[in-house]
């Protein structure tokens, strides 16, 4: 009987240790997340796990930014742009901007909506132009290639009558075009960078989660088999015709269509350790890719970026290796901080201000009367 309490007593004890094991692990946990939310809700002014909401656009049927609220670093209008409200309809005296493009467009990492390379350009030509009324609107979404940005320019940009288009499209297209020859050769299968159901819903362990996949990831780039990348294969993807679409399409919409080479850290003149480190979270998106690979890839859409250009007569914004590919400029692989969309601002704006279209669409706006001097 004795031998029966005690060890009834020492389960009961175990079971204690257990609680107490469990909830300190808890507690632990939570902690841990709540500080990583601290850190977010500081620098970005969320605490949640995305940045900003995503909604489903009638008429289009994308998923694009929702409208508010926003956090200190993204502010979304009522139209779901990450730019001012915009007077519609728009005025006769008003020059439109607009940037169609990715991620790369909407500039999720900087600091504020003034810290964006879109409204830096706006900003730029409207102090170059006091005399006249300049807007805009970045009609970037992370995640969009030339297709969903074809369809977001017809459905949600035309109708803003913008005077100017930009585009900034082609990382996304790489990786997408990619992924799908690596699955024809059996070197892909799955949607990699979505996170895990843990991911969707704690931040600590979407991080974890990322950061530990990228490290893995770049440990094995070259290591084993990869995808043997030519232009030729790329070629075939049809990244020219999606990107000609896109620049025929706003050239029927707008007077002055520009087109951006991409920009991006890695670099032929990089050593193979530098090159490895520049690529890190480009190898996490497409991890059956070497560094030499990637490279390759931007190298081949720029040229059928600046071959459409050509045969389209678009403005060309050239000069992608002006950005030096260092952390400064750079958040990660592609994505710009402040001082790189500084940069890119520059590219843009010495672009348009060197092309005659521009010109000639703010002279004929001042000889015909709808550019009025000292409006605002």
């Amino acid at each position: 009987m004795r031998v029966n309490s005690e060890l009834a007593a020492e389960q009961k004890n175990v079971g204690k240790r257990l609680l107490l094991f469990a909830f300190s692990a808890v507690l632990i946990l939570a902690s841990i997340e709540g500080l990583v939310r601290l850190r977010q809700l500081i620098k970005h002014g969320t605490a949640a796990v995305t940045l900003y909401k995503t909604v489903v656009d009638p008429a289009s049927g994308l998923h694009v930014p929702a409208a508010g609220p926003t956090t200190r670093t993204i502010w979304i209008n009522s139209l779901g742009f990450r730019s001012p409200e915009l007077v519609s309809p728009k005025p006769t005296s008003t020059i439109r901007l607009a940037f169609v493009g990715d991620s790369m467009t909407f500039c999720a990492e900087v600091s504020s909506n003034q810290a964006t390379w879109p409204d830096r350009v706006w900003n730029t030509i409207q102090h170059a132009s006091p005399e006249a009324k300049v807007d805009y609107v970045n009609a970037g979404v992370a995640g969009f290639t030339t297709v969903e940005s074809l369809t977001n320019l017809r459905y949600r940009v035309a109708p803003l009558h913008p005077d100017v288009i930009i585009i900034d499209e082609g990382i996304t297209d790489l990786t997408r075009d990619t992924r799908e020859l690596a699955a024809e050769k059996g070197l892909f299968t799955g949607r990699e960078g979505q996170p895990s159901f843990l991911g969707r819903w704690s931040l600590a362990w979407s991080l974890l989660e990322k950061n530990v996949k990228r490290t893995i990831r770049v440990r094995r780039a070259g290591t084993d088999t990869r995808l043997k990348l030519s232009p030729e294969m790329l070629v075939s993807r049809g990244f020219e015709q999606r990107i000609r679409a896109l620049v025929e399409e706003s050239q029927r919409v707008a007077p002055v269509v520009a087109v951006a080479t991409i920009t991006y850290k890695a670099r032929k003149n990089q050593t193979p350790e530098q090159q490895l480190h520049a690529a890190e979270w480009s190898l996490y998106y497409m991890p059956y890719m070497t560094a030499d690979a990637i490279i390759l890839g931007f190298e081949e859409y720029n040229r059928e970026i600046r071959k459409v250009a050509a045969q389209t007569s678009a403005i060309l914004i050239a000069n992608e290796e002006s950005i030096p590919a260092d952390d400064q400029y750079f958040k990660d692989d592609v994505h710009l901080t402040d001082a790189g969309c500084a940069l890119m601002a520059r590219r843009v704006v010495s672009a348009l201000t060197r092309s005659g279209a521009f010109q000639n669409l703010v002279a004929s706006r001042r000889a015909s009367g709808l550019v009025k001097t000292g409006s605002r």
